[in-house]
């Protein structure tokens, strides 16, 4: 079948593509690869791939196309949902024929719900979806296709048994072959990388079992499969002949440090090649491997810290303690590896108090920068179970973003409100970015690069942007 693969259209800035894990407008415009899209387009010959967000490509020029394709398939979100199925109302009204299916975290835990909202979807592609959307492409008959919820001929909806888990990775074919057919790598930017760059996943699933994370508990399962050696550097090799303008890779694996021999072993091919890298890694890395790491290209690592309660850390199942953390944390100052370090503000336990400590830890470990949240409770998730449970959550007004696809604070708890947890994230940027030290290496920097000045003052304007929507959405509250 002829296959649109579509990031749909929607909130100006929102950075919900499938290969984040950041479903909400950000606090600069950036945005990751569609890389969840990228993949099974890549099974399917002769698709095409549109990312609309950041191409800036709007409804009516991707409804002109809708005769092009037989089959669309799209990702989408618990915010971007309602959006996603008017986009496919508007290229079914133009192309009556087009089949139209939903691949995502949404689906994947509630297709039956996804369905009943939407009679114009015909259907979703559970959980691990790429061949289950090959299939379906292929045109095998729909009663056949494992992991595929579908509507038969009279509407009713047909969920089949589930798919089986991938092991075999290297059978997926590179995703960046698909970037350099139907993407702008420059159009992808996020403020803590180089740019231009380019991520893909070497492998899926995280075996940590943090109660808010959306993508193991939904998508990727808990067991980190992984691609040979091999297959990750030929893609990297692909890459330095295809993309020679790329200034970083970054492996999006939800950890990549999860098994460290192996880290290790990729980080000496990548020395070998002679390119820049960064990964997710859990704040436990030992300081052998960051070593090696580092002299072998590594230039900045994303941690999720969360907190810096440890009363909060064991209450979502992070499985760290805060001084390991800590440690981790000075051996990669000390060896000169960057870190972008992520908090959660709202998490079970969250106190007046501990939003203090979680800011007065993060001063005290001072990441090069920092992106604070607000705990969001996705179904599917332990965490959105126990919110419900708990009423934490009132489940018939449990947005997570306001109508500009900005965060709001959907959790409340009886010492701490909606209002409270909201207003910390401005506090926790202007407390951890407004202080004498911090300035003084961001104006260091900015000197020393006149690229880099240009850039930080263009995402300091765009941040007071964010800001301003974040008060906007603060008065609506």
């Amino acid at each position: 079948m002829r296959t649109l693969f579509l990031q749909a259209p929607t909130f100006d800035g929102f950075d919900g593509g499938a290969g984040s894990r950041y479903q909400a407008k950000r606090e600069i415009k950036s945005f990751w690869y569609p890389t969840w899209l990228a993949q099974p387009a890549a099974l399917v010959p002769n698709s095409k791939l549109i990312d609309a967000p950041p191409h800036n490509i709007k409804l009516p020029e991707i409804v002109a196309q809708a005769n092009d394709f037989d089959l669309v398939v799209l990702h989408t979100s618990v915010p971007s949902f309602k959006s996603d199925v008017k986009t496919i109302e508007a290229l079914k009204a133009a192309n009556p024929k087009l089949k139209a299916g939903l691949i995502g975290a949404k689906v994947a835990v509630d297709a039956a719900g996804a369905m009943a909202q939407a009679p114009v979807v015909d259907f979703c592609a559970r959980n691990e979806f790429d061949f289950t959307v090959k299939e379906v492409a292929d045109g095998t008959p729909w009663s056949e296709i494992k992991g595929l919820s579908y509507r038969d001929e009279n509407g009713v909806v047909v969920h089949n048994e589930d798919r089986e888990i991938m092991t075999d990775m290297d059978q997926l074919p590179f995703v960046t072959s698909v970037y350099k057919r139907d993407l702008e790598m420059e159009k992808y930017f996020i403020g803590y990388l180089k740019h231009p760059y380019i991520s893909f996943y070497s492998g899926r699933g995280c075996k940590s079992r943090c109660t808010f994370c959306l993508w193991p508990q939904t998508v990727g399962g808990h067991t980190y499969r992984t691609r040979s050696v091999a297959h990750v550097i030929e893609e990297i090799k692909y890459c330095l002949k295809e993309f020679p303008q790329t200034k970083e890779f970054f492996f999006d694996d939800d950890t990549f440090t999860d098994n460290l021999p192996r880290a290790e072993e990729i980080a000496r091919e990548l020395g070998k090649l002679g390119v820049t890298w960064s990964c997710n890694a859990k704040a436990n890395v030992p300081r052998e491997t960051l070593k090696v790491l580092k002299d072998n290209g590594l230039r900045l690592l994303l941690v999720g810290y969360e907190s810096g309660n440890q009363k909060i850390l064991n209450n979502i199942k992070k499985g760290m303690r805060v001084e390991v953390a800590e440690k981790f944390t000075k051996d990669c100052h000390d060896l000169g590896i960057a870190i972008h370090g992520t908090f959660i503000v709202g998490l079970p336990g969250e106190t007046r108090e501990t939003i203090q400590e979680t800011i007065a830890f993060a001063k005290r470990i001072n990441p090069h920068t920092i992106q604070a949240s607000l705990a969001a409770p996705y179904p599917g998730t332990f965490l959105y179970k126990q919110a419900v449970e708990n009423g934490w959550l009132d489940i018939e007004n449990a947005e997570l973003v306001d109508e500009n696809g900005v965060q709001i604070a959907p959790l409340h708890y009886p010492h701490l409100s909606h209002a409270e947890i909201f207003a910390a994230v401005e506090e926790f940027y202007r407390k951890f970015y407004f202080r004498a030290p911090k300035i003084a290496s961001i104006v260091s920097e900015m000197v020393r690069s006149p690229d880099m000045m240009k850039r930080r003052l263009r995402e300091g304007v765009e941040f007071y942007r964010f800001l301003k929507e974040r008060q906007g959405t603060a008065k609506a509250a």
